[in-house]
């Protein structure tokens, strides 16, 4: 809407996003893993996570740039850097997890049919963030290196 107002617009496109507030899916997991040993988490997926603080982080250097050029208008990727699958990240919370004293369990990846959902997810979500990268003055970091960060937020 903005766009077709005439105005110059930066839309950060984003998935996989977590944080240390809200309802998400490192959170779940950490609570599952107080009560289960094992838990089946989907193997067949894969996606970038993102941590919200990094969300924001870019959204203030996009409107700043923006402020600057308004030629740099337009759809960005935004994750963090590197792919995982959901049973990768579900291993990562666990390992922060227990070398910080906090619940573990055992990760069993399984497939995208064995874990039913409502909607249906794409078997690739993972977002390329180059354009952002070569645009802008930021730098996806680490989905592993913001996931130990918001980990330590959340005080595990």
């Amino acid at each position: 809407a903005v766009a077709a107002a005439g105005g110059a617009a930066i839309i950060l496109r984003t998935s996989w996003v977590y944080s240390a507030y809200g309802a998400n899916f490192v959170k779940t997991m950490l609570r599952l893993a107080a009560d289960r040993d094992e838990l089946g988490v989907v193997g067949d997926q894969h996606g970038r996570p993102t941590w919200a603080r990094d969300c924001a982080e870019a959204a203030l250097v996009a409107i700043d740039a923006l402020a600057t050029d308004p030629g740099l208008a337009g759809v960005y990727h935004l994750s963090g850097a590197g792919d995982a699958t959901w049973a990768d990240l579900a291993s990562a919370v666990f390992e922060i997890s227990a070398e910080r004293g906090g619940p573990r369990a055992r990760v069993r990846a399984i497939t995208t049919d064995q874990y039913p959902t409502p909607a249906r997810r794409p078997a690739n979500s993972r977002m390329d963030c180059g354009k952002i990268e070569a645009a802008l003055t930021w730098r996806c970091r680490s989905w592993r290196e913001s996931l130990a960060a918001c980990m330590t937020e959340m005080e595990f």
